[in-house]
């Protein structure tokens, strides 16, 4: 893998190499884009959390998004390891949770340093068959807005404005076309500790299937439930906060 060049780096990780004894890489879910997380920067004693920019959004409009998971885990693997210069966790919300779990496996595939935590949310197992809904690949437009505030997350305006609208669902259909042309491969679990976060109305992930993400894992497995929906995560800073404490071995 060749070294990535430092502006290469810096798209990626817009909010910058933050300094702390430990790095949390964390990524959007899908349509999401590294400014999901900007208030969680420096908000976590000695931990640099570090927003990763998936292709296609904000700094990275004019790249074409990714649209397989192959893609996307092989690049976050390659970031992870020329940024990585101590230990490092990474949670992923929804959609990033899969793809922060693909790029796990494929460092430890290369022979890279594993990570501390892996903190997922929002997501089934990716061994469990889950029905989360319809697909979006054939879907209208309309059908995506009316499913975007179902789930709530984005911004009414956002959903109303047509200029808008035309940034964000090229990139929010590759990502669905991620998720749904997923298909997993069945591997020895990680040799990493995993937390799983569930919501009590999330119809996207429920909490039965995201225990199964126990399987996924050698080392200590630690589920919680939030109550809300799909970004309750995202809603209810303070209880994640400490959720990631705990995970990261941190000062609540």
């Amino acid at each position: 893998m060749s070294p990535l060049e430092s502006a290469a780096i810096d798209r990626r990780l817009p909010f910058g190499r933050r300094s702390g004894a430990l790095r949390l890489y964390c990524l959007p879910h899908a349509g999401g884009a590294a400014s999901t997380y900007r208030s969680w920067v420096d908000r976590l004693p000695g931990v640099a959390v570090c927003p990763v920019q998936p292709a296609g959004r904000e700094g990275r409009l004019r790249e074409v998004p990714h649209r397989r998971m192959a893609e996307s885990a092989a690049e976050l693997a390659e970031m992870i390891l020329a940024t990585a210069d101590g230990p490092y966790a990474v949670y992923g919300h929804s959609l990033g949770a899969l793809v922060g779990f693909e790029a796990l496996r494929e460092i430890r595939r290369l022979g890279g340093p594993a990570a501390t935590h892996l903190v997922v949310s929002g997501c089934a197992a990716p061994q469990v068959p889950f029905d989360d809904g319809p697909r979006v690949g054939g879907a209208t437009d309309a059908q995506i807005v009316g499913m975007l505030r179902r789930l709530g997350g984005t911004p009414e305006w956002l959903l109303a404005d047509p200029d808008m609208l035309a940034m964000i669902l090229p990139p929010f259909r590759a990502d669905f076309e991620i998720k749904e042309s997923y298909r997993y491969t069945e591997l020895p679990p990680l040799d990493v500790p995993i937390t799983a976060v569930c919501a009590t109305a999330d119809p996207r992930a429920d909490g039965a299937s995201m225990r199964g993400w126990r399987a996924q894992t050698n080392g200590p497995f630690t589920a919680h439930t939030l109550p809300g929906g799909h970004f309750a995560v995202l809603e209810q800073w303070e209880r994640t906060r400490q959720i990631l404490c705990e995970a990261l071995s941190l000062p609540v």
